[in-house]
């Protein structure tokens, strides 16, 4: 496994980050310690969560998955550098109740502690934002993280899905109480959607956050959907398919999957190769619903992709370049 560190922190983290949306909507809780277990056995050590994982009525119950590997034992805890995220509304199914969502100050104390108990640990190493809050001023929202950081229960902070201008907001808020701020971003980013490359990616860069890509398959599309749909008749769904469904889409696809093809490679272990060489990425977040779907993204870790296949990438996905010559002189 390779390390780095996490942003501007001394916090060593893998290269790839063990994202568990899956775990209890589509993988169930053996399967899903099982990948767990094996995440770890290959040293990845970086795991991801968010309090709304489970999703509907069954809201959390990604989180109770994962405390339930931890109260196994056998230094789980202990070996994992474990994020969470609050922002979604947790209160229950159907209720709109205020003050159980966003980042008010009473809001991140109620959902700490109530993560704290769904993951059966005392204190979270990663704490995200998981969107902007426009009515919550940052001095309120660092006020309430200090408070957690005095207190134990959290280490660091972090943000998903900011605008670069919000990063700068946060950080400069933060700056003037004398604090860390945000130490990651975790964001949109892969081949076919390089927008955070404008100005996400360069104000992670500028204040020292680490960027950690969410959907680097871009939903499916970067993992061989063509190939699987000539080789198994699986054709694609969701998004997937309403994308395909786009005649430029689709060329796109056919050539990257060429490219590949053309050089023997495998189009999801690509997709995360690429991201790995993009400039201030700590690392993407891999989903795996099987422990097989694990083990092709380790894979990518020794990927090496020479000039000629990244210059063929470039082609097929342009970036749109630094901001502001992006969309001015």
């Amino acid at each position: 496994m390779k390390y780095t560190q996490l942003g501007r922190t001394g916090l060593k983290v893998s290269r790839l980050v063990l994202g568990t949306m899956n775990f209890g909507p589509q993988t169930d809780e053996p399967t899903s310690h099982a990948i767990l277990d094996a995440a770890l056995d290959a040293g990845l050590n970086f795991v991801d969560t968010a309090n709304v994982y489970g999703w509907g009525e069954n809201k959390g119950r990604t989180e109770e998955i994962i405390g339930s590997w931890f109260a196994q034992g056998g230094g789980r805890r202990e070996k994992t550098v474990l994020a969470t995220k609050v922002y979604g509304s947790m209160a229950p199914d159907g209720e709109t109740w205020p003050n159980h969502d966003k980042l008010s100050a009473v809001n991140i104390r109620r959902a700490v502690d109530a993560s704290l108990k769904r993951l059966r640990t005392d204190h979270i190493d990663l704490y995200q934002f998981h969107h902007v809050d426009r009515r919550t001023p940052f001095e309120e929202i660092w006020q309430a993280v200090d408070v957690l950081i005095q207190q134990g229960k959290i280490l660091y902070a972090g943000s998903s899905n900011f605008p670069g201008y919000k990063i700068a907001q946060a950080n400069e808020t933060a700056a003037r109480r004398g604090m860390v701020g945000l130490v990651s971003e975790q964001c949109l980013y892969n081949l076919a959607e390089r927008r955070a490359e404008m100005e996400v990616v360069p104000a992670a860069q500028e204040y020292g956050l680490g960027v950690i890509p969410w959907s680097p398959l871009h939903g499916g599309l970067l993992g061989g959907v063509l190939r699987k749909e000539v080789e198994g008749g699986r054709r694609a769904s969701g998004r997937s398919a309403d994308a395909l469904a786009v005649t430029s889409v689709r060329a796109q696809v056919q050539a990257y999957e060429d490219l590949l093809d053309k050089h023997g490679l495998e189009p999801g272990e690509v997709a995360l190769a690429w991201l790995l060489t993009r400039p201030g990425v700590t690392g993407p977040i891999v989903g795996p619903r099987t422990p097989e779907q694990l083990d092709s993204a380790l894979r990518a870790l020794e990927l090496e992709l020479d000039d000629e296949v990244l210059t063929g990438l470039d082609e097929i996905f342009p970036g749109p370049g630094p901001s502001p010559e992006a969309f001015a002189w």
